[in-house]
């Protein structure tokens, strides 16, 4: 039986006349309001005859969409993208038709929600990843986008009731895990409140409803002390002569279900008791305050100013707690009017999008920058060599986590997930400023690099252009994603600069050996050719490629002079360029030189590759081409006879490699480590242990089939609590 519920619902009787009143008491230009009568008509007549699955006529959706937007002061633009929001989804119409009839900006909004709703999510790691990428950088672009997905996503759950229960509960988890956290990062309390009570209610009904049982068994009691308090505290104010309106503020459901997720008990929830008083101007805030506290006992540690230290989602407030009438715990807020709108509506109290009648885009508020540097600092993370599981650790650790606030020495104030160093908080004041630091400050205290910071901190970052860079060391202390991603980039593009400069000089030994004039090689005809062929960009790759070995310089050579060859050069010769180019899984060998399976090959015992390790073929003298892991510093510095070899697409046999692992002496480790290759394909084929002063060191051969298994079994051994180090053994 369904149980009655608490909250707003649809209003399916909603019509178009009832939302141009609503619109048309906010935007007057005639011709605006006359573009969302015209987009309306367009939409109507699509979806003509069409019903939703809970009876009603298809276009009560985007009216009621359009409606909750209506309520926040949404702009013309948002309106007309809401009513069509669905038309491009569902071949409707097409992008170039609404840009033709309403306009570039609407037809981009249409387009945007159009992506989101064709995403489709699943409890599949690579996939959440995949989509929550594409959801929280995608919608950088434009904020309204996700306002418009919001308001969609909110009127679809007042109707959830009409789809089968497992659908609910995945809708219902959709909204806890991905969107309530942007929503509330964005200021957007209002829209957060209501999906998270509507997620709730179908996720996980009892509790929801038990809540709500506990709720209206108390009201009677609960509404008399707050009107008690609130005219109480009303006289108090009017004797003072302050101009003010006082409202009883409902505590959400969803708030109360974390507090008691938490363990707390239903009676210590101090807000269930809460009062929201409403003042004209920052200077009333505070002496409402002092007025409040002189009458009523504060209780310690419940007061915090988020006036004079916002939140970065723009939320200003007065919280205080204090033993009002009857001995009741209240929870007060206390904020002006235009505090009030940001804090039920965020990001989207600012319609500062466009300027009047220019058609492009205007300066946004300063507030709106701080919110939107949120998404800005997603896009900077995409363009970095990041992958996509660094990129979902910063979402869930940078960005929707428990933060800090910290100041720097002018009073500025930074956000940083709970565990940063001052490592993180140089890299996220610029990356030059993280580049060039030698040390930090924190409240006027010189502390070492690793420190964690904590909330209220005063950080200092002292640099230094003369400093060398960050030090790689500096990956293990720093806490975000993003300074991690920072120093890996900065290494990165010194890793580039070295292996430039060695295919350079190793490419110019090449030509001078073979006796080539260098400016007939490097001439701009013999260069393109030479680019053509290699199939790549420009000189600057040839060089990484020779540098990082992917090429050698007598493969390069080669493409233009193919005389004056060694009897070494000659066999390379054969398999680079004699041999027709077939997919790899057609060969009879594991190991593939340049697509020829009749050249012999050994696995070289030093460094011991396996499928997955990226290689390097060495051509001896009489035993053919040994493998040799590419970064093998035995093969690593040559730059003669040496040739590209790879790893067949269809592998069914395992090879032997070898792992150190350094520990901490205790007889169950030997036990300990073979039992994390139970049930696995992974065999120990000998294990040597060596005892020293600083423990134990233990090699062991094993035969795996691939690098991702290896992987894996070194990072369980790694979990064992009294292992040190694991790596892969090159002798």
């Amino acid at each position: 039986m369904q149980r009655k519920m608490n909250m707003r619902k649809d209003n399916p009787r909603l019509t178009f006349d009832g939302l141009y009143n609503k619109v048309s008491k906010y935007i007057t230009d005639e011709s605006e309001l006359l573009l969302l009568k015209n987009i309306y008509d367009y939409t109507s007549h699509k979806y003509e005859g069409e019903k939703r699955l809970t009876g009603e006529d298809y276009i009560s959706h985007p009216l009621n969409v359009a409606d909750i937007l209506a309520d926040i002061g949404a702009d013309i633009s948002t309106l007309g993208a809401s009513l069509l929001h669905e038309t491009l989804r569902d071949n409707k119409a097409t992008y170039e038709e609404i840009e033709e009839l309403f306009g570039n900006d609407i037809a981009s909004l249409v387009n945007g929600v159009t992506k989101i709703n064709k995403l489709k999510f699943s409890d599949d790691n690579e996939s959440v990843i995949d989509n929550h990428k594409k959801i929280l950088v995608g919608l950088c672009e434009d904020v309204r986008i996700l306002i418009i997905k919001f308001a969609d996503r909110i009127h679809n759950m007042r109707t959830l009731w009409v789809l089968p229960e497992e659908q609910q509960k995945k809708k219902a988890k959709e909204n806890l895990d991905i969107l309530t956290p942007i929503a509330s990062r964005l200021g957007m309390n209002q829209f957060k409140s209501e999906l998270e009570d509507l997620s709730l209610r179908y996720y996980k009904p009892d509790v929801y409803f038990s809540i709500v049982e506990k709720l209206n068994q108390s009201k009677k009691e609960r509404d008399q002390n707050v009107q008690d308090m609130r005219h109480s505290v009303s006289q108090l104010l009017t004797e003072h002569n302050i101009k003010h309106e006082i409202k009883g503020r409902a505590k959400s459901i969803y708030s109360i279900y974390k507090k008691l997720d938490k363990g707390k008990r239903f009676n210590d929830i101090y807000d269930l008791l809460a009062l929201r008083i409403y003042v004209e101007t920052e200077q009333d805030c505070y002496q409402v305050l002092g007025i409040i506290h002189s009458k009523y006992k504060p209780l310690p540690k419940r007061f915090k100013d988020y006036i004079a230290m916002p939140k970065t989602n723009m939320y200003q407030s007065l919280h205080t707690t204090v033993i009002g009438i009857e001995g009741y715990s209240y929870e007060i807020q206390i904020r002006t009017y235009e505090m009030d709108k940001v804090a039920e509506n965020g990001i989207a109290s600012h319609w500062s999008y466009k300027e009047k009648g220019s058609g492009v885009k205007a300066s946004l508020q300063s507030t709106m920058e701080q919110k939107l540097q949120f998404f800005r600092e997603i896009m900077e993370l995409k363009d970095t060599e990041a992958s996509a599981e660094d990129f979902v650790n910063h979402v869930q650790e940078d960005v929707l986590k428990n933060t800090i606030y910290v100041f720097t020495p002018k009073g500025g104030v930074i956000e940083l997930p709970k565990g940063s160093t001052p490592i993180d908080f140089a890299y996220r004041v610029h990356s030059d400023v993280g580049d060039m630091m030698v040390g930090a400050l924190v409240n006027g205290n010189i502390v070492s690099l690793d420190y964690v910071l904590n909330d209220g901190d005063i950080v200092k970052i002292n640099t230094s252009k003369n400093s060398p860079g960050p030090s790689r060391e500096w990956l293990d202390m720093a806490y975000t994603p993003k300074a991690k991603n920072k120093i890996k980039s900065f290494y990165n593009k010194i890793d580039k600069e070295e292996y430039i400069k060695r295919g350079e000089e190793l490419l110019t030994k090449e030509v001078k050996k073979r006796k080539i004039p260098l400016s007939e090689f490097f001439d701009n005809e013999s260069i393109n050719e030479l680019l053509d062929n290699l199939k790549v960009q420009d000189l600057d790759e040839v060089y990484t490629n020779i540098g990082n070995g992917k090429f050698t310089a007598i493969q390069v050579v080669n493409v233009l002079y193919n005389n004056n060859k060694t009897k070494e050069e000659i066999i390379l010769d054969k398999v680079i360029n004699n041999v027709e180019e077939k997919p790899k899984r057609v060969s009879k060998n594991d190991i593939i030189i340049a697509g020829s399976d009749d050249v012999k090959t050994n696995i070289a015992s030093c460094c011991k590759p396996i499928p997955g390790d990226s290689l390097l073929g060495y051509i001896t003298k009489g035993n053919g081409i040994t493998i040799h892991r590419s970064i093998c510093p035995n093969v690593s510095e040559l730059d003669e006879r040496i040739i590209v070899a790879e790893w067949n697409n269809e592998i069914t046999n395992r090879y032997a490699t070898n792992i150190l692992i350094k520990a901490i002496e205790n007889k169950n480790l030997l036990l300990d480590i073979i039992s994390k290759t139970t049930n696995t394909d992974i065999t120990i084929n000998n294990m040597n242990t060596i005892n020293s002063n600083d423990g134990i060191i233990i090699t062991i051969s094993v035969l795996v089939s691939n690098t991702e298994r290896l992987q894996k079994l070194i990072h369980d051994i790694e979990n064992i609590p009294t292992v040190l180090q694991v790596e892969r053994l090159i002798k």
